[in-house]
């Protein structure tokens, strides 16, 4: 595999300039500048709030300098709380062009959609001449979230991606599953697993604090979807998640934005800290793929067995699809085929070593499904995270 390397040692498997606004009411100007080059690795993310926030703050600065982000245009409004001057200046530090574009002060619409054009185009030319270095699996993070799930995901492409896992993990690379909302009921086979007892206990502590803020807001994270796709509970629900994590032992848990120490596993906390201030933890299935991307995920695993269609900006989705049926109404959308395993065309160890390859393969430049269609989803939302305590990440304190 070849990559791109970046000032901080990690290499990025894509190429891309983002185009990032920074409050809702410059959304529209940042897309414009986007729209000429829906052909070329230029994504549009941003953040909608008017409102600070430390989450959103620390989610923007680490997509901003995210290994497969190779330049960043700022859009502000100019009267947004957000912090523009501070992430530019973090954004500056690591090398990467960057430019901050104020509606207010360059004149409006038109003129703002002129000058972040031509920084574009600009940037453009002067990054396709990056040269690309080697760059070896055990450099790569990898993460995993299930979206459209029904009776199928759990018995055939959830397992499959975890048996991804053990071997990317074997092979030194280092994986993140996540939505410890639908994990609960599963707290104790996963604290099992984990590599000291102090992480055991903050796992467990983790599903726990889910279960609380899911029964305060009265709706856990079961979608009528999930029942109409056959699931009947949300235990049931989670044993299937559960699968994607493989049998490896567990090396750390982690939240949104903490970049995995090392290879390995790691579970990630997904729910705020706190009193419950914000809401649904997630409110669609690409705030968590967002989240993932912050913690430094190359590339993201999408299990689904109703049929999903999303992808991501930043990088891409492999979309594993859990019922033949499905598959086969949408198969311009999936990347692999995990219901084979239901119709006992292949077992869960073949289609597992298929998304290996598929992972080595696309982190060397080969495009995914969602790439080719254009999908390049993205949300953030308002949230509040403690730190990680010591007992969080073991391996980096030995």
């Amino acid at each position: 595999m070849r990559g791109w390397l970046r000032s901080d040692g990690r290499k990025g498997i894509r190429n891309t300039i983002i185009v990032t606004y920074l409050v809702e009411c410059a959304h529209h100007v940042a897309r414009e500048i986007v729209r000429p080059f829906e052909d070329e690795d230029v994504h549009l993310i941003g953040f909608p709030g008017c409102f600070a926030n430390l989450y959103a703050f620390d989610m923007m600065e680490r997509l901003a300098t995210h290994p497969n982000v190779a330049g960043v245009l700022l859009v502000s409004l100019g009267c947004e709380g957000f912090d523009r001057s501070g992430l530019a200046r973090r954004i500056e530090a690591t090398g990467r062009p960057v430019r901050t574009l104020v509606i207010q002060r360059e004149g409006g619409t038109r003129k703002t959609v002129d000058a972040g054009r031509a920084w574009v185009r600009a940037t453009c030319d002067g990054n396709a001449a990056l040269p690309r270095v080697e760059m070896g699996i055990d450099e790569l993070v990898v993460g995993t979230i299930c979206g459209g799930s029904d009776g199928t995901s759990g018995l055939t492409a959830n397992p499959a991606m975890g048996n991804a896992f053990d071997r990317l993990v074997e092979k030194g690379a280092a994986c993140i599953f996540e939505e410890t909302g639908e994990l609960i009921g599963c707290e104790h086979h996963m604290a099992g697993r984990a590599v000291t007892p102090e992480l055991g206990a903050e796992i467990i502590k983790a599903i726990d604090k889910a279960a609380r803020y899911y029964g305060l807001l009265g709706q856990g994270s079961f979608a009528p979807g999930n029942a109409e796709g056959g699931l009947t509970t949300i235990e049931e629900k989670s044993l299937g998640a559960y699968a994607k994590a493989g049998t490896v032992p567990i090396d750390g848990m982690i939240k949104p934005g903490t970049r995995p120490p090392s290879g390995g596993l790691y579970l990630m906390d997904v729910v705020p800290d706190g009193e419950l201030r914000f809401g649904y933890p997630n409110i669609n299935d690409n705030a968590e793929i967002v989240e993932l991307i912050a913690s430094g995920c190359h590339i993201i695993l999408f299990s689904t067995g109703r049929g999903s269609v999303v992808g991501s900006a930043i990088s891409p989705v492999i979309k594993v699809c859990a019922n033949p049926l499905t598959y086969r109404r949408m198969a311009d959308d999936m990347d692999v085929n995990a219901g084979r395993i239901l119709e006992e065309q292949a077992g869960i160890e073949d289609v597992g070593a298929e998304i290996v390859q598929l992972v080595e393969r696309v982190a060397d430049g080969e495009r995914t499904m969602s790439e080719a269609l254009g999908h390049r989803e993205f949300i953030l939302n308002y949230k509040t995270f403690e730190p990680v305590g010591p007992a969080c990440l073991p391996k980096s304190a030995a």
